[in-house]
């Protein structure tokens, strides 16, 4: 593609989940005219959850689908452009006066960067997981414990992750059946004490999930011990969290930005990266928290300072008559202008009063 077909912007964001969005609304009201690349699939992994408790500003549960359906909507109303695009090269090289991104369909360039591409739990890569994913499998314990209360149910892992969802999951499950491929716990050893000391947790050393029963919800599933190889189908077990780890999506990134040995990009508290001008949002960055509440806020902390990064490094700020101002209905506005009447005789009054 020649020059004149790359396409300029100001601030591009890579990734469409909650960290993405909430990022573009702040750049959007920044000035900025962020551009989002979604990818096939935008809205990230929130919109398998079935149902969402923990979201604030939402007194009944709301579904992962129709929250990101909100978010993207209300950054639509802002002018925020997203495109369904996947990228697949990008060049981050600090020496240049903007960033490269080739995407499936086209090439731009931008003065900032904010990645939001977040991680996917690993799987156990067995028939009906996908399927039953948010109808009793389930890869996070915070979000989903509280549908199994009273309820036994099982998860799968002996890492710190595994053993801390363990203790978590006790307090709403009646029991909870750890499932564990070795004869010892890969975790840190209080946490093996903190599980090994609950009444309610089982721990099956030796065992492997090896088929998931149930068509369009979790019925059971059948364990083998890869010892003995005994299996046992367990039938009380209707709720079954897998946790055995995450994978940030960095592939697209080609080494240009650093990240632990986790392979989650390592950012400053503002989400700055090692490459000035990059940011990160969301839980690409984020290996403990995975929580939709945690990856907006950080995706709003990384637009407000890559929106200062572009101010200080450029002259092309948009103005903020892009935004789209929100008209108000007749009636709001003669309840204000009431409200006002009121509160200005209030505060007569109460400068009479103060007088005297």
């Amino acid at each position: 593609m020649t020059e004149e077909n790359i396409k300029h912007e100001q601030l591009i964001i890579i990734g469409g989940g909650p960290a993405g969005l909430t990022a573009s609304i702040y750049g959007a009201r920044q000035g900025v005219n962020p551009l989002v690349l979604n990818g096939p699939e935008p809205g990230g992994q929130i919109t398998t959850t079935s149902e969402l408790e923990n979201y604030p500003g939402f007194p009944e549960p709301i579904g992962g689908f129709e929250l990101t359906q909100k978010m993207t909507q209300q950054a639509q109303n802002f002018n925020v452009r997203l495109e369904f695009e996947s990228v697949e090269t990008v060049d981050f090289s600090d020496d240049k006066d903007r960033f490269y991104i080739k995407t499936d369909m086209n090439e731009y360039t931008a003065e900032a960067v904010i990645i939001t591409t977040g991680a996917e739990p690993r799987t156990l890569g067995l028939d009906k997981e996908d399927k039953l994913r948010g109808n009793g499998v389930s890869y996070c314990a915070t979000c989903d414990a509280a549908f199994f209360k009273d309820q036994p149910v099982a998860i799968v892992g002996g890492g710190d992750t595994a053993l801390w969802e363990a203790t978590f999951l006790a307090k709403f499950a009646s029991k909870v059946y750890i499932i564990h491929r070795r004869d010892k716990f890969r975790g840190a050893k209080i946490l093996g004490n903190r599980v090994k000391a609950k009444e309610n947790i089982e721990i099956l050393w030796d065992t492997e999930v090896k088929e998931l029963v149930g068509d369009n919800k979790l019925q059971a599933i059948k364990v083998i011990n890869n010892k003995t190889e005994e299996e046992t189908v367990m039938e009380d077990v209707n709720g079954l969290f897998i946790a055995i780890g995450h994978k940030p999506r960095t592939e697209c990134l080609d080494g240009f930005i650093e990240t632990d040995d986790g392979g989650y990009i390592i950012t400053d508290k503002h989400q700055r990266t090692n490459v000035d001008g990059i940011f990160a949002a969301g839980d690409v960055q984020d290996p403990d928290y995975r929580q939709v509440v945690v990856a907006a806020g950080s995706g709003a902390k990384a637009a407000i300072k890559a929106s200062e990064y572009i101010e200080e490094n450029s002259d092309t700020l948009s103005e903020t008559e892009n935004i789209p101002v929100q008209p108000i209905p007749k009636e709001k506005a003669k309840a204000d202008e009431k409200n006002s009447d009121n509160k200005s005789k209030d505060d007569n009054l109460n400068l009479t009063l103060n007088i005297d």
